[in-house]
């Protein structure tokens, strides 16, 4: 047996999910590529059959991805199944993902089939994804919840039929570590024609065990984890990518096993799925969250000046996280600025180095010294903002008293032409320049989600705002960053607007086509 676990990163698939609004096809795009980076072996990029957005988003990681097979996922259906290899068939390797539920509750309440039937529907759908690649995966949905006997049954079935991969998901996060690593050896050891395909896992974190079972998994026979990058995923949450790596790297004494993961890139990906997801880490997340590598204790700090390996186990380098450099100002050249995107893992092909430079000395002029993590945020807002932006944010001013109402001034560029209004009223100056904004531009939209997040420390650390707003139904999210909180509102409600323009405009060019 191989002593190297293949990951699979389901990052853009289940973990996309959990998400609030969906994301973009070029942020999509950009985390795939940090992927790519990172040295996935496999990244799950979408199930092309449930919408148009995530055939376009396959299709398009699909055709940029070199160095990673590039999966989809497909019910045990024809059409699913058809629609994985259309999206996928541009990629230079790729995998197409089957499923099907197996455990009893699933197969009588939701299939309401017999085991049999589930059983050649499998199959018969392994076959059909085989006519397309010598990659295939399947799934049996929920096998955490069912009996043992059915599991080895569905699996030979499937490695019978051309499965090169079998994965056995905690669906529901339900099994304890060594019931779930009972589970893994029985299928090794059961399953006669197991030695034709890689046995993968897929857990769940709905009782916290996810990265516990993936391990024992391993510990058991199974050599793919699949993973995300910070544990994003449905309800609590997938097997942590970053938790299973660095336990396998720090613990190979143990484990016996690693992966091709350049463990260096981590904590960039983790951050930019971070901000691009609207998810925060949270501080005590290990790995990466902020407190990972803090020792505030103080028999913990003479013990770290003494020797680090005291209350260190890893240090904070192998996982790309380095110390901020504090040297960049408004007399910094474009030299500096790429070398600092450099130094946290950018390639010059990631981000426009004209407009970053431009928008780092406006700030530069603001702040007098830009971070490391300031370039960052420049760049994910960069990275989200649409090529051809109808609206822009031209002037903005706001006031706000205890004794008197909230007052905005804002004029905005629609197309060019200059349009401004003033705003009374309102539960202050974010809520009076919204209003203003949207009566200018007469659409009619809700605001479903507001969040702010200080980028970096003290009184001049910029503030992220992040919105979701819905329209005729669809839900668009916007982002802005600014030193001034309503600053960084109106421009997030810009950002939300020219979104709705471009859906307005995709939806224009469907009817002509159709006409």
């Amino acid at each position: 047996m191989t002593d190297r676990v293949i990951i699979f990163d389901t990052t853009l698939r289940d973990g996309e999910q959990a998400l609030k609004a969906s994301l973009t096809v070029k942020e999509k795009l950009q985390i795939a590529l940090a992927l790519e980076r990172l040295g996935v072996d496999v990244m799950e990029v979408g199930f092309p059959v449930s919408s148009q957005g995530d055939f376009e988003s396959v299709q398009t990681i699909a055709r940029h991805i070199k160095n990673a097979r590039v999966a989809a996922l497909s019910r045990a259906v024809d059409k699913d199944i058809d629609a994985a290899y259309e999206a996928l068939k541009v990629a230079e390797a790729f995998r197409i993902h089957t499923f099907i539920a197996s455990s009893a509750l699933h197969v009588e309440a939701k299939l309401k089939r017999s085991f049999d039937d589930v059983v050649g529907m499998a199959v018969a759908a392994v076959k059909r994804a085989r006519n397309y690649t010598d990659d295939v995966e399947f799934s049996c949905e929920d096998a955490g919840r069912t009996g043992i006997d059915n599991i080895c049954r569905i699996v030979e079935a499937a490695i019978n039929a051309g499965a090169t991969t079998v994965n056995i998901p905690d669906t529901v996060g339900f099994c304890l570590p060594n019931e779930y690593g009972n589970i893994i050896a029985q299928v090794r050891n059961c399953v006669p024609n197991i030695d034709k395909a890689v046995i993968s896992v897929h857990c769940h974190n709905d009782l916290g065990m996810a990265t516990a079972n993936s391990l024992t998994a391993v510990q058991n026979g199974a050599r793919q984890i699949e993973c995300t990058i910070n544990g994003i995923g449905e309800r609590a949450g997938n097997t942590s990518l970053e938790e299973v790596v660095m336990a396998m790297k720090v613990r190979q004494d143990f484990m016996g096993v690693d992966t091709r993961i350049n463990t260096q890139e981590i904590h960039r990906v983790s951050q930019m799925v971070s901000q691009l997801c609207n998810m925060p880490i949270q501080p005590n997340k290990a790995i990466v969250g902020s407190n990972a590598f803090a020792h505030s204790s103080g028999i913990h700090q003479d013990g770290m000046l003494k020797n680090k390996n005291t209350y260190e186990i890893m240090s904070p380098e192998t996982i790309g996280l380095k110390k901020e450099k504090l040297n960049l100002t408004a007399r910094s050249g474009r030299a500096a600025v790429k070398g600092h995107m450099a130094d946290m893992g950018y390639n010059e092909q990631d981000y426009d180095l004209d407009k970053l430079y431009d928008e780092f000395l406006k700030l530069a002029d603001k702040k007098g010294q830009v971070f490391d993590y300031d370039l960052e945020a420049l760049a994910f807002i960069d990275m989200q903002q649409g090529d051809e932006d109808r609206l822009v944010l031209d002037k903005l001013s706001a006031h706000s008293t205890k004794e008197y109402p909230a007052t905005a001034f804002v004029q905005l560029k629609l197309d060019g032409e200059k349009l401004s209004m003033s705003s009374i009223g309102g539960n202050g100056p974010v809520d009076a320049v919204y209003n203003a904004i949207l009566n200018l531009t007469g659409l009619e939209i809700k605001m479903s989600h507001y969040n702010l997040t200080a980028k970096g420390e003290g009184a001049e650390a910029l503030g992220q705002v992040d919105i979701v707003v819905e329209h005729k139904g669809r839900k668009f999210h916007g982002v802005g960053l600014a030193t001034d909180i309503v600053e960084s509102s109106a421009l997030a409600l810009v950002h939300a607007i020219n979104a709705i323009y471009r859906a307005h405009k995709v939806a224009d060019i469907k009817n002509h086509k159709h006409h």
